[in-house]
């Protein structure tokens, strides 16, 4: 290491367990729902009206989960760093823009991103089948161990914060600012 360089801090072990396990949900769905649709849903995999429909929804809903990343990635960068800590890590409690409405607004968006791979995949095993499994994982590890992390993180301040705001919250409202995209 040179002298006047400086180096990012590395990701937490958890942050890197979140990745792997998207990597794993994306393209294990997509394999796993191949191999089912050549089973049982051959004609419709290969249907190229099958894919006019889910295509497009695929790409409007990829959309949307991007929005919501990256709004709620700009507001976790602004309101949620503090000094000299790895990407993708927070210190401070976000309670501001769409954290103001719901606890997990980042989460409420990258649930459906294995709907849109699915999707814009068009295999109907992943869309039917595999995806709901995989967000009902998702639920179980964001109230299972984010809100665990976070009320180990911050303590009674995420205590009273989640008292009063609900962990997803589809008030019109609320998904306005959600996908909110001012880039």
């Amino acid at each position: 290491m040179s002298a006047g360089i400086a180096h990012a801090p590395r990701p937490t072990a958890s942050v890197v367990m979140r990745f792997v396990i998207w990597a794993i949900f994306l393209i294990g769905g997509a394999a796993g729902g191949i191999m089912l649709d050549l089973r049982d849903f051959h004609a419709l995999l290969f249907s190229p009206w099958w894919h006019l429909v889910t295509l497009p929804l695929g790409l409007v809903l990829m959309r949307l989960v991007v929005s919501a990343s990256a709004t709620t990635g700009r507001a976790l960068a602004r309101f949620g760093r503090d000094g000299d800590i790895p990407r993708f890590e927070t210190n401070r409690l976000v309670t501001r823009g769409p954290y103001a409405c719901m606890r997990h607004p980042m989460h409420l968006g990258l649930l459906f991103m294995p709907l849109a791979f699915a999707l814009l995949l068009g295999s109907p095993s992943f869309i039917l089948i595999i995806t709901p499994l995989e967000m009902l994982v998702m639920l179980g590890m964001i109230i299972g161990l984010e809100e665990r992390e976070a009320i180990a993180k911050f303590g009674d301040a995420y205590r009273h914060y989640r008292a009063r705001v609900p962990a997803f919250n589809l008030r019109p409202s609320c998904l306005k600012t959600l996908f909110h995209n001012d880039s």
